[in-house]
């Protein structure tokens, strides 16, 4: 199939970007991985494509404010992501090499699929993203900007500008797995896990509607964040299956975690 018809505009400037997005049925274009496909299938409908690979100030990367901000063209495979424990974890499990380099960081992170790695990286770093709109900037946690599958807190005529994922301190551990049918598939179940010290941070996704914090047993963390998720099953997993998945992932990703804090 083809998309239906639209209109396409390529901003120069975030303002003018973010003036387009007032128009009804406008959608932004970045690195397309999700969005073309969806358009070319007829899933969603667009009447006017915001094309804003060349938008200045949106493909920086810097540190400031112990935070590491990635702009919202940055592409999955640009190096400079590698500064963040984060992100390098779990980049190698987005997609594939050739989607990365054509993905960005702030696509995925407004697309907001549940099954996505850097949602649920973003959540566990304790990271926001910064969105812009004719009203102006504002700030929104990573906890309150996903609401569900394909679902964020950002309006339709904002922009997200950019994601901060703040730097972790010394003697902080961080690991990721996931489980997917095949490389680059999205995953079945996905666990993450921080460690400083005393303070544990398990966040799950794939299992739930958005990337999950669960308040876990230190001593049994797996089973039981296992006890506190319900999947619903797919055709490839069911809901036992996937319950011992959280089980066995989050128990591996907090012994690695805590190793590396140690």
């Amino acid at each position: 199939m083809k998309p239906a018809p639209f209109e396409y505009v390529r901003p120069a400037t975030i303002d003018e970007a973010v003036s387009l997005l007032a128009e009804p049925d406008s959608k932004v274009l970045a690195g397309g991985q999700s969005l073309v496909p969806a358009l070319n299938m007829r899933i969603l409908r667009a009447s006017l494509l915001v094309d804003v690979n060349r938008t200045a100030g949106l493909d920086q990367v810097g540190e400031s404010g112990g935070a590491l901000g990635v702009g919202a063209t940055v592409r999955q495979a640009d190096p400079r992501l590698q500064a963040h424990p984060a992100l390098a974890a779990v980049l190698p499990y987005v997609g594939h090499a050739v989607t990365r380099n054509r993905g960005t960081v702030g696509g995925s992170l407004a697309h907001a699929d549940s099954a996505a790695e850097l949602p649920l990286a973003l959540v566990a770093a304790g990271g926001s993203v910064a969105a812009v709109s004719a009203r102006g900037r504002r700030e929104i946690s990573a906890d309150e900007l996903f609401v569900g599958p394909y679902t964020t807190a950002l309006a339709a005529d904002e922009l997200l500008v950019e994601s901060r994922w703040p730097m972790p301190e010394e003697g902080t551990g961080f690991a990721f797995e996931e489980l997917a049918l095949r490389g680059g598939d999205f995953a079945l179940c996905m666990a993450a896990a921080r460690v400083r010290g005393d303070d544990l941070s398990v966040v799950v996704g794939a299992v739930t509607p958005s990337p999950t914090v669960l308040e876990v047993d230190p001593e049994r963390p797996g089973e039981s964040a296992a006890a506190q998720v319900e999947p619903w099953g797919t055709v490839h997993a069911s809901p036992a299956y996937l319950k011992q998945l959280v089980r066995v992932l989050v128990d591996r990703v907090v012994l690695r975690a805590r190793e590396q804090a140690a």
